[in-house]
């Protein structure tokens, strides 16, 4: 008997096996594929997904196999230059392969007790009072107390609960792959410079040795999507855009993704939950998707193990869904605008030359790449301080900094008063006492990711917030 098991071993469900394990939770991965994935379809991690990897100590690890950028044109292609003064001390960009990605987050969860099985397929589960089973391609049959399916866009958890998938199916779609080219670099790069004034959906980029990352157009809408091009469809594509080929041979691997936009209509039925692509798909204009997934895993993870550890107040896993539906429901409607922008029709570049102008404005700007990078996501905890609801920035402290107290995926009551305290929640949060001059609040209650659930400087007012997400107080002795 599992206390969670998860469908897929993508970041969204490998990041999700690490929060459920920081807390001793009993946790099984299974992946349908036996090996990890050799297809890079992520580039990078944004700055709230950088600091949630600082806030779990992992951070270095990623730094050592990353580069830092600020380079701009996140939000539809539009060039603008990197924003001042993000509310963050991460400002920047870290552009990391999904690959490696995958594999730092399998080694974190592994080394944190995780149990990831490759090759194993579920085709089907079935759920009571008590718990969840499920069934696998070869007849095991598994039992757990929840399940989690993280398993894709094409989802067989979410098939199998029967939950809706409404939205936009794909009306364009693009080719994507890595390839090697005959063409010498400064050729391709000055065609890609010249293809890319008029097409912002054109690409390729050096990845070293010869290789290069390229995306195109496609002619159309594939009717099996599942189906990868052939180097011949990706030549001729091509020659339509750059009227080369560049000489492209020796593909590494070839793909293709398109623009549809659809979200599960519910995030939990029963004991089974979904997570990451499993809930929902969106263009990967701004580079969100991976992110979105990792960020819905932080979400999920304590409050999941919250309820597997018998402390969970009433409300608490449903919230994951209050929380995060709306958040990923966002990032399809900017995804829309965007795809929407880079449109050759002549309304859509004439709304494209306007919002140029607009971003040239610092706060217009700025809301903007708050939004691809999701620091700027609010969660509604009600009325209260402007911090409320809002995801904690790093802090320097005057013994270290704010990120390095929340490695244990604790609470965390950060009191510059001295008089405060957490007594009968001291299992679940850390009370550190300790002030910053970047802090203009007496006190902030952080929850395990992050978010600040209450700030103030009155205890029976705290006293009042602390249940609400940390359940019942424990009596001393």
């Amino acid at each position: 008997m599992f206390d969670v098991v998860i469908a897929g071993a993508g970041p969204t469900g490998l990041m999700l096996a690490s929060e459920l394990r920081l807390h001793g939770v009993h946790v099984l991965v299974l992946e349908k594929d036996a090996e990890p994935a050799g297809i890079v379809r992520a580039l990078g991690l944004h700055v709230r997904s950088i600091e949630v990897m600082d806030q779990r100590g992992l951070l270095e690890r990623f730094l050592a196999h990353g580069r830092k950028s600020r380079l701009g044109g996140y939000f539809a292609g539009i060039d603008k230059p990197w924003p001042d003064r993000l509310d963050t001390a991460h400002s920047y960009i870290l552009g990391i392969p999904q690959t490696v990605t995958d594999r730092l987050l399998a080694e974190r969860a592994t080394e944190l007790g995780a149990e990831i099985r490759r090759g194993h397929e579920l085709t089907g589960l079935s759920q009571d009072d008590q718990g969840v089973t499920a069934e696998l391609a070869d007849g095991t049959r598994l039992r757990a107390r929840y399940l989690v399916g993280c398993d894709g866009g094409r989802s067989t958890v979410r098939k199998l609960l029967g939950v809706g998938f409404p939205g936009e199916p794909a009306r364009t779609e693009w080719l994507l792959g890595e390839m090697e080219v005959t063409e010498d670099s400064a050729t391709v790069a000055a065609i890609v410079a010249e293809v890319r004034e008029t097409h912002r959906g054109f690409g390729a980029g050096p990845l070293g040795d010869g290789l290069y990352r390229v995306v195109v157009p496609a002619e159309g809408v594939a009717e099996d999507r599942t189906v990868p091009p052939s180097l011949e469809e990706f030549k001729r594509r091509l020659r339509v855009f750059a009227g080369t080929d560049f000489g492209v041979h020796s593909p590494r691997w070839l793909s293709r993704f398109g623009d549809g936009t659809r979200q599960a209509e519910r995030y939990r039925v029963g004991r089974v939950l979904m997570a990451g692509d499993a809930a929902h798909v969106h263009p990967p204009l701004g580079g969100q998707g991976l992110n979105l997934g990792i960020q819905d895993a932080f979400n999920l993870g304590w409050k999941l193990a919250a309820e597997v550890g018998g402390w969970a107040p009433e409300g608490l896993l449903d919230s994951y869904h209050a929380e995060r539906h709306p958040v990923a429901a966002d990032v399809l409607n900017n995804t829309r605008v965007q795809s929407e922008l880079m449109s050759l029709e002549p309304g859509p570049r004439a709304v494209r030359r306007l919002l140029a102008e607009l971003m040239d404005f610092e706060e217009v700007h700025r809301h903007l790449i708050e939004k691809i990078t999701a620091i700027g996501v609010r969660y509604d905890f009600g009325e209260g301080h402007e911090l409320l609801g809002r995801r904690m920035r790093d802090v320097a402290l005057k013994r270290g900094r704010l990120y390095e107290l929340t490695r244990d995926g604790r609470g965390l009551l950060l009191d510059q008063t001295g008089r405060l305290s957490v007594a009968g929640w001291a299992d679940r949060v850390d009370h550190v006492f300790d002030v910053s001059e970047e802090l203009d609040v007496p006190a902030v209650l952080l929850r395990p990711d992050g978010h600040v659930a209450w700030a103030g400087d009155d205890q029976r007012d705290l006293l009042g917030h602390l249940p609400r997400w940390f359940g019942a107080a424990v009596a001393a002795g």
